[in-house]
């Protein structure tokens, strides 16, 4: 049996990782049969565990065990997008035996916390809170509910549980962090517990790092400074303390300016990210100096090993058998869903991530003449697939998804799937030629889906935003929306600008190079896997997180 009073990594610890760091996190994707993440987050979240594990790192992850996760995707009677939510029981988590108490809106709510062991899915230690205990009433057994709760009240309460709550219980597990490690603003609220703790800002500071993903301020959790002071979320510091510590003016709580004040370091997640968010906080007083970690995913998890043996024997015929296998696999997924039979020698271009407006899922389809056009090309054919999925309150992400549905029906080789977690995330890059990524940009922050479909043999065409950035060598190893000078252009004369030129590469560049040049398109291919592992592999990223923003 574990013990949980003088809590220990129970593996092995490298001496360039003994410093001990508990990593927070409303969401982690560690494996399909845990769910308890949404997206490109607990993607990310994910790949840090296991990169920590494989490295041997001293750091657990503490997140929340959400009953119903995100939600479930499925389709109305006319195959558009219907949310439902279903409880989830894990037989592989250990009750730790862990129960206290935190404060939300005055009541003193109890938490459970539950255990995923290393050895389980080869992750670092996770550590999950629940409140859907019988000790507390409906609405407190809610707060872990729904990952993202669109309830205010809910989704501060499920912010407080993550922070103080997690705070807590590294004290009862006698953990005691040398780095306290916000993965996005979610968890700030354990500052406050800390205070308490430590007794002044100085020495949070000297253990707080925190990590952002959004690029714009608009996207930063901003909340009402007295709503969340009713909801207990400052630990019974006054709003006059809280304003003070915090240096925030007015009634506007903004939570990534709370943690950036708090924290001694912080970090973008790619280097046009970094430059971004170091000109959007340029502005305000008393924050660390922002760098960049650049986002990557996990070999391991993530790669298709064979493709990447029979691509190191120089096994031509193995390799093309290989792809082909993983296009057909995948197919059967798609064909299952939609009553879409694919061809596994047609270019096949995939769509597939969270549904977000700037996202832009349906960017190919509005010019609906080329599109049409592009779609019964006999000379060049190819086949499109989308999934992911939207926000289920966001009703124009939504009204997007079920647009591509309607359009399928026109076609027999364009097919939108639900249901777009880990295990059909990994298939559909494995099945991808394409691997389309069209961000309105500088929106992107990392956008890391690209990097495990090249590990997959697919090739990114993108706009240049994120990650790509660092990655992309157009015609070599990816291909690129050349990028304009977008800050001079309205928002339609930029959707405008990339449709063209996403048209352009495909039909001029992509098109011509798979069908015509098989040699030229295998080693377009191949140079992805490999520039990709290089340094988009997530040992390098947690590597780094220690180099950079661990050690003192």
């Amino acid at each position: 049996m574990t013990d949980f009073k003088n809590y220990k990594v129970p593996y092995s610890i490298s001496s360039d990782y003994s410093e001990k760091v508990a990593y927070f996190s409303m969401e982690f994707a560690i494996h399909q049969p845990l769910k308890i993440y949404s997206g490109g987050l607990g993607f990310l979240s994910g790949s840090h565990l296991r990169s920590a594990y494989e490295l041997g790192q001293n750091l657990i992850g503490i997140g929340i065990l959400w009953k119903y996760g995100y939600y479930d995707q499925t389709r109305h009677h006319d195959q558009t997008l219907k949310p439902e939510w279903y409880e989830k029981t894990y037989s592989f988590l250990e009750d730790t035996g862990i129960k206290f108490q935190v404060t939300v809106h005055d009541v003193p709510v109890w938490v459970k916390a539950f255990y995923l062991a290393p050895d389980t899915f080869k992750s670092a230690p996770l550590f999950l809170l629940s409140t859907d205990l019988p000790e507390n009433d409906y609405l407190s057994q809610t707060i872990t509910h729904k990952l993202y709760d669109s309830d205010t009240a809910a989704k501060i309460a499920q912010c407080l549980l993550l922070g103080i709550g997690g705070a807590k219980l590294l004290d009862i597990l006698n953990f005691n962090p040398d780095v306290y490690h916000l993965n996005e603003a979610h968890g700030v609220s354990a500052v406050f517990h800390l205070m308490r703790k430590f007794g002044s800002k100085k020495e949070v500071q000297k253990r707080l790092v925190f990590t952002t993903h959004t690029p714009e301020e608009a996207g930063n959790e901003k909340h009402d400074i007295h709503l969340l002071n009713k909801m207990s979320f400052f630990n019974g510091y006054s709003v006059d303390e809280v304003k003070k510590l915090t240096g925030m003016e007015g009634d506007v709580f903004n939570h990534s300016l709370a943690a950036l004040r708090f924290a001694r370091k912080a970090n973008g997640v790619s280097e046009l990210h970094g430059k971004v968010s170091r000109q959007m906080w340029k502005s305000y007083k008393n924050i660390p100096e922002i760098t960049h970690i650049t986002n990557s995913q996990n070999f391991k998890y993530w790669a298709d090993k064979q493709l990447y043996h029979y691509m190191e024997q120089d096994d031509v015929a193995l390799f093309e058998d290989r792809k082909q296998f993983l296009k057909k696999r995948a197919f059967d997924i798609v064909a299952d869903q939609t009553g879409k039979l694919m061809n596994p020698k047609v270019l096949t271009i995939v769509w597939a991530r969270r549904f977000a407006s700037y996202k832009r899922a349906e960017l190919i389809t509005r010019d609906i003449r080329r599109f049409d056009a592009l779609m019964r090309n006999s000379k060049y054919p190819i086949q499109i697939i989308w999934a992911g999925k939207p926000y289920p309150l966001d009703y124009n992400a939504i009204s997007v998804f079920n647009q591509l549905v309607h359009l399928s029906k026109q076609y027999s080789n364009m097919a939108v799937c639900t249901g777009y977690e880990l295990t059909l995330s990994k298939r559909l890059k494995q099945a991808s030629d394409i691997w389309l990524n069209n961000p309105r940009v500088p929106r992107e922050a990392s956008g890391t889906s690209g990097m495990t479909a090249s590990m997959n043999g697919g090739v990114n065409l993108s706009t240049f935003d994120g990650w790509i950035c660092e990655f992309a060598e157009h015609g070599k190893n990816s291909f690129i929306v050349p990028p304009s000078n977008y800050a001079s252009m309205h928002v339609e004369e930029q959707d405008e600008y990339d449709l063209n030129k996403l048209y352009e590469v495909l039909e001029k560049e992509i098109l011509p190079l798979y069908y015509d040049n098989p040699e030229g398109w295998r080693a377009l291919v191949q140079k992805g896997m490999k520039d990709v592992i290089g340094f988009f592999e997530s040992n390098r990223m947690a590597k780094e997180y220690y180099d950079l923003m661990y050690k003192s």
